[in-house]
């Protein structure tokens, strides 16, 4: 199969789409993104966010109320799906039952004409690409869960699209299948150059796999960036909550420092007056001998997490932090009961937008 790829020439952009059903709240409202060419782009937030009606814009599955998507110089809003050079991937596979592999893989291609000699070539390149071979006169009722996706992958990706879409593809499958399915994506990804826009709810599956991420909330973009620069420095309270485990600390800023109940202070990293709020990640959070660190705390639960244990503190004033520290930690007892000092570096702690 041809190999695409490169930045700028097909760019996607979505430029201030909005899209409401019924009387209520919008379901996208004034979304703007810019997908680049061959990038690895996910579309990240709870149910009901509007993540997946944007991607089915995308699609042409849905008409968007207002706004334009383009596709390079291209405006593809009005065009029906078949007409918008794009691949689909859906979470439940969406095969026909009593067709082959070879036959269901194919289908695109058919519909789209293309002579019976070529349509075998590329059938046979895109289940091999999918590690299929052999597997093309079974049905799909044969196949595993896993290899069915696989064959829904080949099945978008057999048609050469400019983007690949994909609707949450994993959803169906068990942990260690879902994580073996993420790396054959990303391989297949950088084998084929293909832009691609992936829709999920997991935030480890963004992370992992993602160039970039677009973190959705009620309708709009909350924020959008690489995996780490989200992970890292979340610009408000709803991303520092929803990617991963945190802690968010809320206080009254003077200067550098945050009072918090309890009165011990907490350092900023940048100078502050008035209601604030921090996000520390619980891996960041460091123990020492009791006072001899920032604040000291009680251990309320230890969780065995195999690498590290995950700890559930108490600290003065009656908020709760969480620690992850490495299973062997020296700092003392991890027994509930026991108190441990706490300390982590200055720029540990990320200021948050809203208090």
């Amino acid at each position: 199969m041809a190999e695409t790829g490169g930045q700028g020439a097909r760019a996607l952009a979505l430029q201030s789409l909005s899209k409401s059903f019924g009387n209520g709240a919008p379901a996208v409202d004034n979304v703007s993104l810019r997908i680049e060419e061959g990038e690895f782009f996910s579309l990240l937030g709870p149910s009901g966010c509007g993540k997946t009606t944007t991607l089915r814009m995308v699609a042409g599955f849905e008409a968007p109320d207002s706004g334009q998507i383009r596709l390079g110089a291209q405006d593809i809003t009005p065009l029906p799906p078949e007409r918008r050079d794009m691949g689909m991937v859906f979470q439940n596979y969406a095969l026909f039952p009593h067709r082959t592999i070879a036959e269901n893989v194919a289908f695109g291609l058919r519909m789209r004409k293309v002579p019976k000699p070529e349509i075998a070539t590329r059938v046979r390149e895109a289940l091999a690409l999918v590690r299929l071979t052999g597997f093309e006169d079974r049905r799909p009722a044969q196949l595993s869960g896993g290899q069915q996706q696989r064959v829904a992958l080949a099945r978008a990706i057999v048609i050469n699209p400019a983007v690949l879409l994909c609707d949450e593809p994993l959803g169906a499958l068990d942990k260690k299948l879902r994580q073996q399915m993420q790396f054959e994506l990303k391989t297949l990804h950088r084998r084929l150059g293909l832009t691609m826009i992936y829709v999920t709810h997991d935030q480890e599956e963004a992370l992992t796999m993602s160039d970039r991420i677009a973190v959705m909330r009620a309708g709009k973009v909350a924020q959008c960036g690489a995996p780490r620069e989200i992970y890292d420095r979340p610009v408000d309270r709803f991303v520092a909550d929803f990617i991963g485990d945190t802690n968010i600390l809320d206080g009254e800023a003077s200067g550098l420092a945050l009072l918090m109940p309890g009165g011990w202070r907490l350092p900023l990293p940048e100078a502050r007056q008035g209601r604030a709020s921090v996000a520390l990640r619980p891996e960041r959070v460091r123990l020492c001998p009791p006072g001899a660190g920032l604040v000291d705390a009680t251990v309320e639960e230890a969780n065995f997490l195999g690498d590290s244990v995950l700890l559930k503190l108490s600290l003065p004033g009656e908020q709760g932090m969480l620690a992850r520290v490495p299973r062997h930690a020296e700092a003392g007892s991890l027994e509930p009961g026991a108190t441990l000092g706490l300390t982590w570096q200055a720029d540990d702690p990320v200021m948050l937008a809203d208090a």
